[in-house]
């Protein structure tokens, strides 16, 4: 069967066609720009780290003898400088399609960095030439720190923006409403994602359905079928068309797509129909001239877990010495302000269902479990959370210490008794367990987390399900610089204090 991207004719036309005008096709120029602004500020970067080493060790003597085969230090510096900015092209570090969301583009610049310093180290070592110590001791940690900053830094403005709907990309979808929704809703909910829906086109069995779809108080017009999709993308403005039902589209008709689609500066994407699977678990492999996406399991032991247990202990301990007069001033605080012990441990349940007992400051009156029958009416959880926004067990000092999560700290004895991780689920109550799903138990294969992405997207100001969500958002794509990038926002959410009570 071969599908016709061409105009319909005027009969035809579903009102939103015919009555829509042109409009002129937006070109992603601003995200060259931003590309190119990116690569420029890397460039200086890593000029003023080059330099700044240069500067410690040999001071403004430029042309100082360096090393055993005494080469002037800016030769030096200008190769280093060289070979760093050439590892972060050749890592493709400010790619279109890794700017402004997700941590892949911060792990191609640790990488770049990484082994542009490893290697120089190893090739300083084999040729005994002495150059690297100053280097490494002064360009690799300041040079990657301002890296990483200035690529938040944009990421950050970038967001601004698009929060107010401007730089995103404008995205034209095909596929059935019941395939599209889910894409939609995610889309317009979050708009620092950098998307904009503009509009549906639909099988051609399902043409006469409703000429708007809601989303969110959104009208998304429907541009008539799969046939439309050249007309569709002149009259949206689209830069972006995205599938969500390529098996009713076929695979010659999505290769005439994306055929007509280079011509029109638009770029392509098809939804796999998983959800919350990404990074390196996914992988597309042509088998007979056909593209399959391979997905690999989740693993959860070896390396990974001796990994993810040695950053979790390394670091705690790092915060449990920055953290100890914060610590005591907070167990002085509960024990002279209400009656009862200074610490709460509550049972919760971890990795493999195991029950352990967590630690936290008491922010409740004494014995508040036992009023927790007689406030059930209260209760604007939802699912299966309790939740009081105005909870009257609560003491002053435990309010105080909940808005800035200061009740969590001494879970840190946990992370360092290997019951818990710095990040992870939500760690759930046992009569919550008891009502789990086959799905959301799949939330207890990693240890629960004193943060996680449930307390830098909303906290306890998200639903069940969100939470669940991005759970097992976490437990399917879990890495070391996601870990990173979670601690980074959770000092940001905390700051902020929503959804804290």
């Amino acid at each position: 069967m071969s599908w016709n991207f061409g105009s319909p004719s005027s009969a035809s036309r579903p009102k939103a066609l015919s009555e829509a005008r042109f409009v002129k096709p937006r070109s992603q120029q601003w995200l060259y720009i931003y590309s190119v602004r990116v690569r420029q500020i890397d460039l200086l970067v890593v000029v003023f780290a080059v330099l700044l080493a240069q500067l410690v060790r040999f001071g403004d003597h430029f042309t100082a003898p360096v090393g055993r085969a005494h080469w002037p230090a800016i030769v030096v510096s200008a190769g280093l400088a060289c070979l760093w900015y050439g590892a972060l092209r050749a890592v493709q570090s400010a790619d279109r399609r890794v700017l402004g969301s997700g941590p892949t583009e911060y792990s191609r610049v640790w990488m770049a960095s990484f082994v542009t310093f490893g290697g120089l180290a190893i090739f300083d070592q084999l040729f005994n030439l002495s150059i690297a110590r100053g280097f490494l001791a002064v360009a690799f940690p300041a040079g990657t720190f301002v890296l990483l900053a200035s690529r938040w830094g944009m990421r950050r403005y970038l967001t601004s923006l698009r929060k107010t709907r401007r730089y995103l990309e404008r995205v034209l979808i095909m596929g059935g409403v019941e395939s599209a929704k889910p894409l939609i809703d995610r889309l317009e909910s979050t708009p620092a994602l950098g998307y904009e829906v503009v509009g549906l086109c639909v099988p051609v069995e399902r043409r006469r359905g409703p000429e708007m779809l809601q989303s969110r108080g959104r009208e998304i017009p429907v541009f008539g079928d799969f046939s439309d999709a050249r007309t569709a993308v002149a009259l949206s403005g689209a830069t972006t068309v995205a599938v969500t039902s390529a098996e009713v589209l076929g695979h010659s008709a999505m290769r005439e797509l994306s055929w007509d689609l280079e011509g029109m500066d638009v770029e392509m994407l098809v939804s796999p129909g998983v959800t919350d699977v990404a990074g390196p678990r996914m992988m597309v492999r042509p088998v007979a001239g056909l593209p399959l996406l391979h997905i690999d399991r989740p693993r959860y032991e070896g390396a990974n877990k001796f990994l993810k247990s040695a950053f979790d202990r390394s670091v705690t301990a790092l915060l449990l010495l920055m953290l100890g007069p914060v610590l005591f001033a907070c167990a002085i605080a509960v024990k002279v302000t209400s009656p009862g012990p200074v610490f709460y441990r509550g049972m919760r349940v971890g990795l493999n269902n195991e029950a352990f007992r967590m630690w936290k400051f008491r922010s409740m009156v004494q014995n508040a479990d036992k009023l927790r029958g007689e406030l059930a009416g209260l209760n604007q959880g939802s699912g299966v959370l309790f939740k009081i926004r105005d909870d009257p067990r609560v003491t002053p000092v435990g309010r105080f210490m909940r808005r800035y999560s200061l009740d969590e700290l001494p879970q840190l004895f946990n992370v360092m008794s290997g019951q818990m991780s710095l990040v992870g689920p939500r760690p759930p109550l046992p009569e919550e367990v008891e009502n789990y799903d086959r799905v959301v138990t799949r939330r207890m294969l990693v240890r629960p987390g004193v943060t996680g992405l449930w307390q830098v997207s909303g906290r306890s100001d998200l639903s069940w399900e969100e939470s669940v969500r991005l759970d097992l958002s976490y437990v399917e794509n879990w890495s070391i610089m996601q870990d990173v990038l979670i601690l980074w926002r959770t000092a940001n959410a905390v700051m902020g204090k929503e959804g804290a009570y």
